[in-house]
C-alpha cells in the first residue's frame, strides 16, 4: 500500500536468495562497502584456519 512506512528489514532471518536480493536494491557504493568487508572476513578466516591447521600443530 502506498503510504505506509516501510518495516525494518532483518536480513538475518532471510533466506540467502533473499539476501542477495536485497543487497543488490542498495546503490553501488553501498554493496561495495558490503563485498568489501566480506572479502576481509573470508581472507582473515582463511589465515586463521590455515593458521591452525599448519602452524599451531608444531
Amino acid at each position: 500500500m502506498d503510504g505506509e512506512l516501510p518495516q525494518e528489514v532483518d536480513i538475518e532471518d532471510k533466506t540467502t536468495m533473499e539476501q542477495l536480493q536485497l543487497i543488490q536494491e542498495l546503490d553501488e557504493k553501498e554493496r561495495s562497502m558490503i563485498f568489501k568487508m566480506t572479502d576481509s572476513f573470508l581472507s582473515k578466516k582463511k589465515f586463521k584456519d590455515f593458521f591452525n591447521k599448519n602452524v599451531a600443530s608444531l
